[in-house]
């Protein structure tokens, strides 16, 4: 199995993939078990003293006026924990669960947290026992972090709350620990805080979404390139001397992949054929590339984002290598949620110029020479006329998750935060409008590749040939009279989900941006 080391330096996105989604072992190095001790030494000899220090000997938030006496301090760091996993809702899916657990773990293996290196070790064995708590949808506002998601995950920690097993049952937290030879831990202090305290939810899933985008956005290109075919279009919009001239690099990578897909095409360049006149393409087909192309510059600057997060050690207060305790505004989840919601707002346009484009197949006054509907028999056979309604409904969804969630903020906590960042909501709506986008661009590729077929007698290039063989084999039916559609869609959406249309046409043109 493959093994990530949580050092003092932060972690990489595919380290977070790898822990999320690959379930890889977790362990921590030595130098983090180092800096692990000594910032636990600094917070032991700040306990000892009579001064109140934030997190240490006070309470928390608005209550952090409050001195704190010895004997009550590890109740005070379990009581945190309790009264913040206050979390309401569905369920969390396992793989953010466990990214926001490896993410907190590697900002408490910075050394900067004080907490103790035993705690961070019992974090590593949770995850590599397979438990994930239960963590709700609703309870986090992303400043001070993802408080009530992480503390449903320190909850467990300590042996209480829910949890599921490695075998998918939920159970009480405090029996899967004992199946798995785990000792719940015994908070001390600044613990319980130091457990609660930064933007892992909303990291992981913004990590997890821009591996999600990447492989979308190259099957957006694709989709672009066999629908451009399909409509008879000119490839000559593609080529690289007309990109360079506007040199964004999202902008010539999309182009270059249409280009790669397209190479050898028989139907492109059809321009002056009596039955379908005109001078140049439709915004939706001609400008794909310019469309895409901004996405992935936004990923770009999102990436940069992630990985600068992915470098910092999050918390409040926080141990400086000189041995001061300071409070901070680090766990404030403003750059993180920005990105989330300018990801969105880019999903949503490629998902709204893919709809335009699945529109201009069926309509018989704009596909050159297509059936209306791409139907057998139209009037008989309705063809695709509701799957065009079902893209639409997913784009008209996509527009409202687009809404920026960041630019909301809630006051809590009597006045004391009283400037949130709404994060994690980005984080969530950003996973349902790349469901979405995931869908829309089936549907397209379902409408093209029926098209296509649809075009006797020419001959589309080797890379659509290769991407209708594989689409064909995976259960995606092409042309022919009515039938339940429902099912075919769901074969569509599954062969774009798992990656098999870019990597049917890569197997032809090599690897795409």
């Amino acid at each position: 199995m493959h093994t990530v080391v949580v050092g003092t330096s932060g972690t990489t996105a595919e380290d977070v993939i790898a822990v999320a989604r690959g379930n890889a072992r977790v362990e921590l190095s030595a130098e983090a078990l180092a800096a692990l001790a000594r910032a636990r030494e600094i917070v032991e000899a700040l306990a000892a003293k009579p001064e109140p220090v934030y997190g240490v000997s006070t309470g928390f938030g608005a209550l952090a006026s409050r001195h704190i006496s010895p004997e009550l301090r590890a109740q005070l760091q379990r009581n945190i924990v309790r009264s913040h996993a206050a979390g309401m809702g569905p369920r969390v899916e396992r793989e953010v669960v466990r990214a926001l657990m490896f993410l907190r773990l590697k900002t408490v293996a910075s050394g900067h947290t004080g907490v103790r290196p035993s705690v961070a070790q019992t974090m590593a064995d949770v995850l590599n026992a397979g438990i994930t708590p239960v963590v709700h949808e609703y309870g986090s506002l992303g400043c001070s972090g993802d408080l009530a998601p992480l503390s449903h995950c320190a909850l467990a920690l300590m042996g209480e709350g829910d949890a599921e097993g490695p075998d998918g049952t939920v159970r009480p937290a405090g029996e899967l620990l004992a199946e798995a030879g785990i000792t719940p831990v015994e908070l001390r202090e600044k613990e319980g805080l130091a457990l609660l305290n930064g933007t892992d939810g909303m990291l992981g899933m913004l990590v997890m979404a821009l591996a999600d985008l990447g492989k979308l956005y190259t099957s957006a290109d694709i989709t672009a390139a066999l629908t451009l075919e399909a409509l008879l279009g000119t490839e000559k919009v593609l080529q690289p001397e007309l990109h360079a001239i506007r040199p964004h690099p999202g902008q010539g990578a999309s182009a270059a992949n249409m280009a790669a897909v397209l190479k050898d095409s028989g139907l492109t360049g059809h321009f002056q054929e009596e039955s379908a006149p005109r001078v140049q393409d439709a915004y939706s087909v001609r400008c794909a590339p310019q469309v895409a192309g901004a996405g992935r510059d936004t990923m770009a600057h999102a990436a940069l984002v992630a990985s600068r997060e992915l470098a910092a050690a999050v918390d409040n207060p926080v141990v400086l290598p000189d041995g001061r305790v300071e409070s901070n505004g680090n766990f404030h989840g403003a750059p993180v949620a920005y990105v989330l919601d300018f990801l969105a707002i880019a999903a949503a346009d490629l998902g709204s110029i893919a709809e335009r484009r699945t529109d201009r197949l069926l309509d018989k006054n704009r596909s050159h020479g297509l059936p209306p509907f791409l139907a057998d028999d139209a009037g008989v056979d309705s063809g695709l006329m509701i799957a065009q309604y079902t893209q639409a409904a997913l784009v008209s969804e996509m527009k409202r998750l687009a809404v920026p969630a960041s630019a909301d903020s809630i006051p809590s906590s009597a006045m004391q935060e009283d400037h949130v960042s709404m994060g994690w909501s980005a984080a969530r709506k950003l996973r349902t409008a790349i469901d979405n986008l995931t869908r829309i661009l089936a549907i397209e590729m379902y409408a093209a590749t029926r098209a296509i077929e649809l075009r006797h007698g020419l001959t589309p290039a080797p890379a659509s040939r290769a991407a209708i063989a594989a689409a064909r084999a995976a259960g995606v039916e092409g042309p022919g009279p009515d039938r339940f559609l429902a099912p075919d869609l769901a074969a569509a959406d599954a062969f774009v989900r798992s990656g098999a249309l870019v990597d049917a046409v890569e197997a032809v043109t090599g690897p795409l941006a």
